[in-house]
This record gives C-alpha cells, sequence and structure tokens, in this order.
C-alpha cells in the first residue's frame, strides 16, 4: 500500500501561520496535520504502508526533512516531489507518477478524519465521504440502490446529494488511475480551468470501474483559524477516548490547574495559570499568569498575564496583556 499527499499550497486561507510554514505542517494535539493524517491512514488500511509520497511547493529543505520523517514514523519511505505551478488535482497526483503503481490512497492534506472501519481494498475504488447539511460548497456523489457510485457532482447548487467527498480516495491500480490522469493532461482537458480529478474519476466509471463509498465518522476541516481550533478541539476529545497520553513528562505545572483535554509538549513550563479545556501547547512553551482556553500555542511561545480562549498563536511568538480571540502569527509579540 502507498500512499500520496499533495500538499503543494502554503495556504492563504490560514495566513499569518503560514507566512512560515505550509499549512499541514501546522501541529494538532502537538502533530502537524499532515502526520496527523497519514498515522491515521495507516491505522484503517490494514496493512502495512510501503511509501508515502508528498506533492509539494518548493517549500525548503527542512519540511522536506520533517515529511520523511513522517513517512518513516510509520514504517514507509518518504518521497518528495514537486508541483512547480497549482494546474488541479488531477495534476498534482500525476506530478508523483513514478509511485502511482499497486494499491494506494491519494489523501489530500487540508482534512483530518475520525472513521472505525478497515479499507475493503478488495474494491476497485473507494471514494471517502460525510453527510453535510448543505452540500452545495462540496464535490459529492450520488448511489444506486446497491450503495455503487453512480455520479460525482461538483459544487451542486441543486440537491442532487448530501454526501460529500472528503478528499480521501482508494484505487486498487495505482497505474490505471495514472493511465486515465495522463489523458486528461494529454488532451488538454480542463473543469474551470484546472485538470480536475472528478474528470478522471468519471472516466474510469464510464469503462466500468465501480466505486463504492468510505463513510467516515467525522470530517474535520483544517482551511482557516477558527476551523482548525475547532479541529484541535475535536481530536484532543478523539485522543483522550482512546486513553492517550497527552501531557510530557518534561513539562513543568507550578501551581497551576488543567482541564482536560489538554495536550502539553516537551518541556513546556505553565505557572500561576489555568490552561484548557482543548487546548494545545508545543514544546518549549511558556504560560504565565494566564487563561487558556480552545486554542492553539505552537512551539516556544509565550503567553503571559493574558486571558486566550479560540486562537491560534504562532511558533515563537509572545502575547503579553488580555487580548481574547487571537491569531499571531509566528515570531510576532503582542502587548495589550
Amino acid at each position: 500500500m502507498k500512499i500520496i499527499v499533495p500538499m503543494a499550497g502554503m495556504g492563504k486561507r490560514m495566513r499569518p501561520h503560514t507566512l512560515t510554514v505550509p499549512k499541514p505542517l501546522i501541529p494538532i494535539a502537538g502533530k502537524p496535520i499532515v502526520q496527523r493524517l497519514v498515522e491515521d491512514i495507516a491505522k484503517v488500511c490494514g496493512e502495512q504502508v510501503e511509501e508515502v509520497a508528498f506533492i509539494i511547493g518548493r517549500f525548503g529543505e527542512t519540511v522536506e526533512k520533517s515529511l520523511i520523517k513522517i513517512a518513516e514514523s510509520v514504517g514507509a519511505k518518504g518521497t518528495i516531489v514537486y508541483q512547480d505551478e497549482p494546474l488541479g488535482t488531477a495534476h498534482a497526483i500525476l506530478c508523483a507518477k513514478e509511485s502511482l503503481s499497486g494499491p494506494l490512497v491519494v489523501a489530500f492534506a487540508d482534512t483530518l478524519f475520525k472513521a472505525d472501519f478497515t479499507l475493503d481494498t478488495s474494491a476497485a475504488g473507494t471514494i471517502w465521504v460525510q453527510r453535510v447539511d448543505d452540500p452545495k460548497p462540496f464535490g459529492v456523489v450520488k448511489l444506486d440502490e446497491n450503495g455503487q457510485i453512480t455520479d460525482f457532482v461538483e459544487k451542486p447548487q441543486e440537491f442532487v446529494s448530501d454526501l460529500a467527498i472528503i478528499g480521501i480516495y482508494y484505487f486498487q491500480d495505482g497505474e490505471y488511475l495514472r493511465d486515465e490522469l495522463q489523458f486528461l493532461l494529454d488532451n488538454d482537458i480542463k473543469d474551470k480551468g484546472e485538470y480536475q480529478l472528478t474528470n478522471a474519476l468519471e472516466n474510469m466509471k464510464n469503462k466500468g470501474t465501480t466505486f463504492v463509498p468510505g463513510r467516515v465518522t467525522e470530517w474535520l476541516d483544517c482551511g482557516n483559524k477558527d476551523a482548525t481550533v475547532f479541529t484541535n478541539q475535536r481530536y484532543l476529545e478523539y485522543l483522550q477516548e482512546r486513553s492517550e497520553n497527552l501531557v510530557s513528562e518534561s513539562a513543568k505545572l507550578v501551581n497551576s490547574v488543567i482541564i482536560p483535554p489538554v495536550y502539553i509538549g516537551e518541556n513546556v513550563v505553565v505557572t500561576d495559570s489555568v490552561v484548557g479545556p482543548h487546548v494545545s501547547l508545543g514544546d518549549h512553551s511558556n504560560v504565565r499568569s494566564s487563561v487558556v482556553s480552545n486554542s492553539i500555542v505552537q512551539q516556544s511561545a509565550s503567553v503571559l498575564h493574558s486571558n486566550v480562549t479560540n486562537s491560534m498563536i504562532g511558533n515563537f511568538a509572545t502575547v503579553t496583556g488580555t487580548p481574547n480571540d487571537l491569531s499571531l502569527g509566528d515570531y510576532n509579540t503582542l502587548r495589550v
């Protein structure tokens, strides 16, 4: 089994947090979004992952080394390939053409999920979906009476289905997928000016490929600050349900109250403060004389004499004073 992870963009909707790192490396409960994604896919695959191919922009050596370590953490080889032009989802996946062979999962790196199934690898293809209240902003699938996918509809303005495609796909035959993606590029078949994976899926279906839905129990978006903070909240609850240890032994908690679920990283110092619920404190962060709830505080950041909620505070940033709802990027200082 292989995992193909397109993550080429920095993530404009997540600025200022993506000015220095790509969005998939922003932490959720102490681990980068893309690491959580890869680990969760490896769990539901039910078999060994041999390779994780990351499709990225030119993010630099530090980011690439981090991604290789993520692949190695699930016992797989890490591969880095580049998408230098944003030409669509089909083009992004095809950038990893050397890795498109055998059974594989394609997972776009701005989403997380909760699932209680093991992937059925006997199916030719599985499209992971989640029922949503308003399907208009999403690509959706239609099913027949046998539960097989009959149609892919992109952002329907009239109701056709409420099963939204969440951006994770299983293909039994990677070479077949590669050939269908190449066909789109060779024949300049675009939708809204880009080469789209859904066009390849439609062509495969028309040739007799059977696609079935894989239904997750929860779909967690990381598209903007508020969505990412909520995803951190839900993921902390999920890890608490699994009885995972979320507080590092090296953390120093002095005269403070911790309200679970809270993730506290290595060498964190919390003094005279209340932290939680739903807070992630990155390694080497410092909280003093403060109240922090429902927030992500990244590595080596400081929160001093503040009341912070529903916030993201970047690496090496410092907050002093009494702000409430914050989105503060790396290396910034805010005093109120």
